[in-house]
């Protein structure tokens, strides 16, 4: 009987079209995989974004403090939560900010607003600029080294997010706050010190005294008290002063 036997040097009989076909389902399978797994990300960032917000506000404090540094992993790790649930997230750290009991729930909540800010560069901050502003005051002579450090990095950051609409209220702010910014540029703690130095320049413009109409000589319309204050706590930004017409 007449048989037809292969042998290794004859081609393969698998259709040449049938490696590109499984290649086209493994790219599809996977591309499935990979949407799937996305959307079931997004959906347990969500969940857990609303069991912190709830956690945020529980009478336990500990759960409260632990809320708000979960805010701020979320902040750094889903940066897309954040501009979804900007305002809810902005109101649940102002309300930890004027925390009543806890100033670990304070301390958390200053640190994870410097990171918000950052993330939406005071965009929408709407009247939660002034809620912040006026707590952050308070906290620039705290006795606690890193509420303090953190207290002039968020004034240095609400500087540069003022824009027209907050403009003359924050002036009036930091113009109340100057005792404080002179004394903290010789801190006993050498980061709020440099916190400090950074944060009144950015607050420098807001410090200017114009007075266009007035024809006193350049000497008659510098700060005299200040000036010396300056050049007491720190002689180069006093000439840094001088130099930008701030004095």
């Amino acid at each position: 009987m007449d048989q037809t036997q292969s042998t290794p040097d004859q081609p393969s009989s698998v259709p040449p079209s049938q490696p590109k076909r499984k290649m086209t389902s493994m790219i599809a399978f996977f591309s499935k995989v990979s949407w799937k797994f996305k959307f079931q990300k997004q959906e347990s960032s969500k969940n857990v974004f609303f069991i912190l917000a709830e956690r945020a506000r529980d009478p336990n404090a500990k759960k409260r403090h632990l809320a708000m540094r979960g805010l701020g992993t979320m902040a750094c790790e889903a940066p897309d939560q954040v501009r979804k649930h900007k305002k809810i997230m902005l109101d649940l750290l102002v309300h930890g900010l004027y925390d009543p009991v806890s100033s670990e729930v304070i301390h958390e909540s200053m640190k994870t607003l410097t990171i918000i800010l950052g993330k939406i560069q005071g965009k929408g901050l709407g009247s939660f600029f002034v809620d912040i502003t006026l707590q952050i005051r308070t906290l620039l002579d705290d006795e606690n080294d890193s509420m303090r450090y953190l207290a002039f990095v968020l004034l240095g950051q609400l500087a540069a997010f003022a824009g027209w609409k907050w403009k003359k209220f924050f002036a009036r702010q930091v113009k109340q706050t100057r005792d404080s910014l002179l004394i903290h540029l010789q801190d006993r703690n050498p980061q709020v010190a440099t916190a400090c130095k950074t944060t009144f320049r950015a607050c420098s413009p807001y410090l200017k005294l114009r007075n266009e109409n007035s024809f006193r000589t350049e000497e008659d319309q510098r700060n005299p008290k200040l000036s010396r204050q300056l050049s007491h706590y720190h002689p180069e930004l006093l000439q840094f002063f001088y130099a930008n017409k701030i004095l």
